[in-house]
C-alpha cells in the first residue's frame, strides 16, 4: 500500500523518533506546524491502514510504527519498478546509468556496492 505525501512525512517522523504522541510529531514539523487535528487525522488513517499502532497512555495515546522504513522502502521501489520499469532492475539502472547528473565518482560507487552485494551472495 502506498502512502500520500501527508502521510509518509509522519511516517518519517515516527520511524525517526520510534514512537511518540500526536504533539511529539507536531514538534518534530518545522515551521508552519501542521494543525494538530490535522496530525491526528493522519495518523488515524495511518492507524487504519496497519502503519501504526496505538497504546493508551493516560487520556491520550502513544504510537508506534507497525511497518519499518526498510520494509515500506522495499515494497514501495518494487512497485516503482514494476510500474515505469516493466518490473525490470536492469532497466532501472540502464535508466540511472544514463543520467546526466550521475557523476563519474557516483557510478563507480554503485559498482563498489553491486560488487560487494554479488560478493557476499556468492559467498552465501
Amino acid at each position: 500500500m502506498e502512502l500520500t505525501k501527508a502521510e509518509e512525512q509522519i511516517m518519517k517522523i515516527l520511524w525517526r523518533i520510534e514512537k511518540g504522541l500526536i504533539r511529539n510529531v507536531v514538534a518534530e514539523y518545522s515551521e508552519p506546524k501542521p494543525a494538530y487535528t490535522t496530525v491526528a487525522t493522519i495518523i488515524k488513517i495511518l492507524e487504519k491502514k496497519g502503519f501504526v499502532s496505538k497504546t493508551p497512555i493516560g487520556n491520550t495515546y502513544e504510537y508506534t510504527p507497525l511497518i519499518s522504513k526498510q520494509e515500506y522502502t522495499g515494497s514501495f521501489l518494487q512497485r516503482f519498478v514494476g510500474k515505469y520499469f516493466s518490473n525490470s532492475y536492469k532497466s532501472m539502472i540502464s535508466s540511472l546509468s544514463s543520467n546526466e547528473n550521475l557523476t563519474t565518482g557516483e557510478m563507480e560507487e554503485i559498482i563498489k556496492m553491486f560488487q560487494e552485494q554479488l560478493k557476499s551472495k556468492k559467498d552465501n
